[in-house]
Formats: structure tokens, sequence, C-alpha cells
């Protein structure tokens, strides 16, 4: 991985982005946006040289807000990291469990603890991100709140652990990406490559089908597909994949040039090395 200065992400301090972006940077100094918008325009603008991104959980799925932002971000993907998240419950020092009515998190982190919160039968509070709801329980000052967030959240507001490892899933890991204005410079005889990109399918029988053809015959694999609403309506489906090799690949090339007959356009967003992670 290139040397990064620094890194935008969205959130507060103590966010899982935060950590995957100094697990991968330690030296590296980061800029918490608000929103997902303000994150990719810090990096649009020169602000940070990279955002670091939560695109899917191995538990609680894809994460929305960012798979629609990603094509209309003018960034490029540059890189992967897998997460290991490990969940806490923190609540105010002294607080017992009996005492909590309500746990708050980032509505990932409630997915990913569902099943734990329902069997202590608690209301689950959906919030901006993990550690800003840690942060609402420092302010709060109320014992009948609890959250769901990182260690390093605990430490930085002052909260207790109650319940480590709260996840409903010991192999819950989160999938990151790295996001730059300018394209990786990638030879195409490296070896292990990821290309995502996204396409809209023209508006006839059977067109994802025919688009996808040429990845099966020209033997390459495809190690995501998601579909979701194009922004022009209904009537138009737009997919976001990944998948095995560089564009100017052989038989990646082939499976591109099939695939422009049946579809509206095609945007290529990044080639990046796989992660290690994916190799477990």
């Amino acid at each position: 991985m290139i040397k990064i200065n620094n890194f935008a992400f969205q959130g507060i301090n103590g966010a899982y982005s935060e950590m995957a972006g100094k697990k991968l940077f330690p030296s590296a100094t980061s800029l918490p946006c608000s929103t997902f918008e303000e994150m990719f325009f810090s990096v649009r603008k020169g602000k940070a040289e990279v955002a670091i991104v939560p695109i899917e959980n191995s538990r609680a799925g894809r994460v929305a807000d960012t798979q629609r932002l990603i094509p209309e971000s003018d960034l490029k993907i540059i890189g992967e990291y897998f997460l290991e998240v490990k969940h806490n419950l923190i609540v105010l020092p002294g607080t017992k469990i009996s005492e909590i009515r309500r746990i708050h998190s980032h509505e990932q982190g409630i997915a990913q603890c569902r099943e734990k919160i329902i069997k202590l039968k608690k209301e689950m509070v959906v919030a901006a991100d993990t550690a800003g709801a840690a942060k609402k329980i420092l302010e709060l000052q109320n014992k009948e709140d609890a959250a769901i967030a990182s260690e390093l959240a605990s430490k930085i507001y002052g909260l207790e652990i109650l319940e480590s490892d709260f996840q409903d899933s010991q192999n819950n890991v989160t999938r990151f990406l790295i996001m730059s204005s300018e394209f990786n410079q990638i030879s195409t005889n490296e070896n292990d490559l990821i290309t995502t990109l996204v396409f809209s399918v023209r508006s006839i029988p059977a067109a994802l089908y025919k688009c996808l053809g040429g990845f099966a015959s020209n033997g390459v694999n495809i190690t995501k597909l998601e579909s979701y609403v194009h922004p022009q309506g209904f009537d138009v489906a737009q997919f976001y994949i990944d998948f095995e090799g560089h564009p100017e690949h052989k038989s990646v090339k082939f499976a591109l040039e099939e695939m422009k007959f049946f579809c509206k356009h095609i945007n290529i967003l990044g080639v990046y090395k796989k992660s290690e992670f994916r190799k477990k």
C-alpha cells in the first residue's frame, strides 16, 4: 500500500472507519467527517489524500449509503481492507445491565448485534455512527442508555465496557475501500487484482444474463454483484460488480467487449490488489 499522510472517514474519533484507516496507515492523521458526502468532498478538494469507505459487512450486508454514493463521488478505488469488528456494549461507569432500557448505535452496529439486543429486551436506537452513539451516552448521563461501539470509543469518551464481543457472530468482518482522486498505476503483469465497475442495462429481455455471459465464456470470476435503483428511475437497473483481473488482461478484455453490446453505460471505479484477508 502506498504511503498516506492523512485520510478522511465518516464519523467522529473512535469510529471503526478510523480504526481501519489507522491499521492501514499508522502514521497518518485522520479527518472526521459528519457525512459520506463530506468525506468524498474532502478528498476531491485535497483536504485528505484518501477516504476510508465501509462497503459491506459479513453479518449485516452492504452499507447502502456508500454503495449508492461511490459511483457519484468522482473518486477511484485504489485498495481494500477487511477489519474484524469486535463490538462492545458501552455504558456510563457503574451501570448495571438491568438499568439499561435503550441501546444506541449505527444501523450496521444494531444489525450485527440484533439477536443479543432482542434477548436482552432493550429498545434499539439508530445513531449516525457508532462512536457518535458512545459520545451521546456521555452527554445524556443517563444509566438507562447504552451504546454499541469500539473499545477505542469507550476510552476516548471515558465510558465502561459492560460486555465485550457483543456482536452476534464471532466472524464479523467489515470490508472497506480506500478511495483516491486518481487511479492506481497497476501493471497488467500484476497478479491477484480486483476490478470494480458499475453498469446499467438496456430495458430488453435477459439483458443482465447477456451482459455477464462473456465473463462465464472467458473464465472471469465475479466476486460481487449488487443491483440498485438507477437515478433515472425504476425502469433502469444499475449494477455494482467486482471481478478478478485487469481490464487489459485478454480474458477480461473480451468479457468487457461483449458486455458493451448490452449496457447503457460502463464506469470502471478502480483496479487494485486483493487484500491478503481473501486468502485466509
